[in-house]
């Protein structure tokens, strides 16, 4: 607001104070002209008489305005007749036979020589005191000054309006900053007629919802991460205690088995460490998806075999490198195993096929499916399979994929993956 207004004073200073100057003197001019109009007419006037009695006698000519002192002064500028100094250096001045103007004793005089062609009989001096034309210029500058205010109270006022106008949607820009700095991220910037403060609100607000949503799926991922570690931390101690609580198990069989559980256990712990500080497909090199499918159908067919079901693997020999990370790919694919040996039954089968710009890697048992209108990707509290698949699939997401469920009786999942 300061910076406007002074501004404005000193926009108006530069243009007032040489406008003031121009004016006095213009008010300076006009008077001067004016008194010569009236010094070369009472000249004109007089001339006869002057020619046939000299200046001593001299009347004053009808129509001089009153305002006026006249006087008539001799060739040397010794006044003769009429109102006047003494002497006069400007009547003294127009011996030259021209009019002369200028300011003494406080009056702006004009002195006019009588027209003659013999010697120069004298002149004629009108003059009007100063102060007329001061007070003409005063209240010129007076008018220019009050003028001046207006304009400076003007800018003032808009500079206050601006500055109220541009101050509120900063102010509610700082508030939302520091809410959104104390974790609320459902602020919302109040829209303004200031375009650079609503794209900052809209920035912003967008920023907020960004941060939101990556904090909701952190949080979610924590969830799903703790419930996959879990599950096989309970089910490599359900087979201990099942193994010790039974008189004619296989114990080294059990050991065995609880050995690699923990294996692929720290495998799975290994790769979500390494997905989370890692981050995604950025940078990543393509890999081989046929090498992961054979590796993880080897580890699992044992454990399958146990609880009575098969598991076929159908892989071509040509793919195209996926652009994926291998440990999302590995995690995904242990939740879509351990989601048809749980709620599945029958055989399991994993089938990998080429897309052309991408790899479809199916999982699908002989299960009596999933009821229709079912959200078998949905987090419940209640269902462990359910956080399992919500993991898979934001996992699927944050590679570039997808995880679908491409038929629900007899289920088939299907992750489809980027190739490149």
């Amino acid at each position: 607001m300061g910076a406007i207004v002074g501004v404005a004073t000193l926009s108006v200073a530069l243009f007032a104070i040489p406008l003031a100057v121009s004016m006095g003197r213009l008010y300076h001019d006009d008077m001067t002209a004016s008194l010569d109009r009236n010094a070369t007419w009472i000249a004109a006037v007089v001339h006869e008489d002057v020619v046939r009695n000299g200046v001593v006698h001299l009347p004053l000519p009808r129509g001089v305005p009153s305002t006026l002192t006249v006087g008539f002064f001799g060739a040397g500028g010794a006044k003769l007749s009429g109102e006047g100094p003494a002497t006069s250096r400007i009547a003294d001045d127009a011996r030259d036979g021209h009019v002369h103007e200028g300011v003494e004793q406080d009056f702006l005089a004009v002195a006019a020589p009588f027209p003659s062609d013999r010697k120069l009989a004298g002149s004629v001096r009108v003059a009007v005191p100063y102060e007329v034309v001061r007070d003409r210029m005063y209240r010129a500058w007076l008018l220019m000054a009050g003028l001046a205010v207006a304009v400076i109270g003007l800018a003032a006022v808009v500079a206050l309006r601006q500055s109220a106008r541009l101050s509120a949607p900063l102010e509610h820009l700082t508030s939302s900053a520091q809410a959104l700095g104390s974790g609320d991220f459902s602020i919302r910037a109040p829209r303004s007629d200031v375009r650079e403060a609503d794209a900052a609100g809209l920035a912003l607000e967008a920023t907020a919802r960004r941060l939101g949503d990556v904090l909701g799926r952190e949080r979610a991922f924590s969830v799903d991460v703790s419930h996959q570690l879990r599950t096989q931390l309970t089910g490599m101690l359900l087979g201990l205690e099942s193994a010790l609580h039974r008189p004619d198990a296989d114990l080294a069989g059990a050991i065995r088995t609880a050995v690699e559980r923990g294996e692929r256990l720290q495998t799975t712990i290994e790769d979500l460490v390494r997905l989370t500080r890692g981050g995604h497909t950025s940078g990543l090199e393509p890999f081989d998806v046929r090498a992961l499918v054979k590796e993880i159908s080897a580890d699992r067919r044992a454990a399958l075999a146990e609880i009575g079901r098969g598991l076929t693997v159908a892989v071509p020999d040509e793919l195209p490198g996926v652009a994926a990370s291998p440990a999302a790919v590995r995690q995904i694919l242990h939740v879509l195993l351990d989601n048809a040996a749980i709620h599945g039954k029958g055989q399991i089968a994993v089938e990998v096929s080429d897309l052309g710009d991408g790899v479809a890697v199916e999982v699908s048992d002989q299960g009596p499916g999933i009821p229709e209108g079912a959200d078998v990707f949905a987090r419940r509290a209640g269902d462990g399979h359910g956080i399992g698949l919500a993991l898979a699939r934001s996992l699927a997401e944050a590679e570039g994929g997808r995880l679908i469920l491409r038929r629900a009786a007899s289920p088939v999942f299907s992750l489809l993956l980027p190739a490149r």
